[in-house]
């Protein structure tokens, strides 16, 4: 039984926890920091998180797909370091998250922030990855977009990353997380693909949590969510992670893993 009672007025304080050192309640950048700029049309600027995943798995796609276009330099923000608050990151992303892309094919330069919707932005701009019902598409991208903060902030953080494990938060997020899957496999019990048979943005965007759970990449937690009950979102998630273009999108960004490249400038740094 807590004995806490909020106050009238809320006032931050030291919460300790893995991301209690960047963790303020005001925007806006804390230091210059001008972002660099590679030679490609694209430039990204991000992480291999989940979030960050979803991009670079769907410019991989992109460029195997024979779409020259796609070519991008992607750099490294280290979100433990708070790269993401240098004035270049907030001036592309005020919002101080990773991902960030630029396009720098048309003039004024576009940025655009939220994985989700550079997803889509991508995949309007090379007519790509929507599927032909593209209303299906949109609404399992702003499925996922609208649940995974249940299961990142909420089961994530008290599971894994909370300075200490509380049994009602990680039991109220626990549940969320296996609806969740439990949505992603009755759907996927007479579909393919999220879409039926088309691969799709969608596929793109949900693999690297749910994908990620169910294979026991994140939080090391398969075990406690009985993952293996999941049988048509692990058939799903095996498939996708046999892409050869998968395989490197999950490479970009990253300084741990198998063959981690923490900045891409071209496909020899993946090859």
């Amino acid at each position: 039984m807590s004995d806490y009672t909020p106050p009238k007025v809320w006032q931050p304080k030291e919460s300790g926890g893995q991301f209690a050192s960047i963790n303020r309640p005001e925007a806006g950048a804390r230091f210059e920091q001008e972002l660099p700029v590679g030679k490609h049309p694209l430039q990204l600027y991000s992480m291999g998180t989940p979030n960050g995943v979803k991009v670079t798995i769907l410019l991989e796609e992109l460029l195997a797909a024979g779409v020259s276009g796609a070519e991008y330099d992607a750099f490294f923000i280290s979100i433990m370091d708070g790269d993401q608050f240098g004035s270049g990151f907030v001036d592309i992303n005020p919002n101080s998250k990773i991902p960030a892309l630029v396009d720098r094919s048309v003039e004024p330069h576009q940025p655009v922030f939220e994985s989700g919707a550079i997803l889509l932005y991508l995949a309007e701009k090379f007519d790509r990855f929507l599927g032909k019902n593209r209303a299906e598409t949109l609404s399992w991208l702003m499925w996922q977009m609208g649940s995974a903060p249940f299961v990142g902030g909420g089961f994530g953080h008290f599971y894994a990353y909370a300075p200490e494990k509380y049994e009602y938060p990680i039991d109220r997020y626990t549940m969320e997380t296996k609806r969740q899957l439990d949505v992603l496999d009755k759907r996927l019990a007479n579909n393919e693909f999220i879409c039926g048979d088309e691969y799709t943005i969608a596929d793109m965007a949900i693999f690297p949590w749910y994908g990620s759970l169910v294979l026991n990449r994140a939080y090391d937690a398969a075990e406690f969510l009985n993952a293996q009950q999941y049988t048509n979102v692990l058939r799903w998630a095996n498939q996708l992670d046999a892409r050869e273009p998968v395989k490197r999108g999950i490479r970009v960004n990253t300084t741990w893993g198998d063959h981690p490249v923490k900045e891409r400038h071209g496909a020899e740094d993946l090859d």
